[in-house]
């Protein structure tokens, strides 16, 4: 899938609308007892998070896989053109992720696919960050929208996380935390 959207950004411009035939086509290979079946990977992987927290993880991770759906769906004609170098950063990042989820052990592939397209979505096609606003992080602390500018409160913690997406991530870190 990965390979399909880096063919984009061989040419020197690449459009929104174009990513988002892309996104769509991939989109649409998924079904619902996928949807179902990443919705269950993440309450088995809920049981090593605080009880106090744990329903909210749930309920925040169900919602980002259930937007594949919103993906399949969209149908907006978004302008202007991508920063082709932001794209591959990020599509190297999800690649190298990608091999790392592999060599994991009952590592469900759908879960890292639909990850993939909902995360390029909403940066590049939707301009919003990765986790919703309101999303709730240990601490109590959330993703906010001040204006223009959306805040994280732990994007600084996981730049360097190999398993996060915040160096593509359009979030800012939250300086009040």
């Amino acid at each position: 899938m990965l390979r399909n959207i880096k063919s984009l950004t061989i040419q020197d411009q690449t459009s929104r609308n174009e990513l988002l035939i892309v996104l769509k086509e991939e989109a649409k290979k998924f079904t619902l007892q996928d949807i179902i079946s990443c919705s269950l990977q993440i309450q088995q992987e809920a049981n090593c998070i605080h009880t106090s927290y744990k329903k909210e993880y749930i309920k925040a991770e169900t919602g980002f896989m259930i937007r594949i759906v919103e993906v399949k769906d969209d149908n907006f004609n978004y302008n202007g053109l991508l920063e082709v170098d932001e794209l591959n950063t990020a599509i190297n990042l999800l690649e190298e992720q990608e091999k790392m989820m592999e060599d994991m052990e009952d590592t469900n592939t759908t879960f890292i696919r639909i990850y993939s397209i909902i995360s390029l979505y909403t940066t590049f096609i939707k301009d919003e960050p990765i986790h919703q606003v309101g999303t709730l992080f240990p601490g109590g602390f959330t993703v906010k929208k001040d204006g223009d500018k959306y805040t994280c409160p732990v994007k600084d913690n996981n730049n360097d996380n190999p398993l996060a997406l915040c160096p593509f991530c359009i979030a800012v870190q939250d300086e009040e935390v």
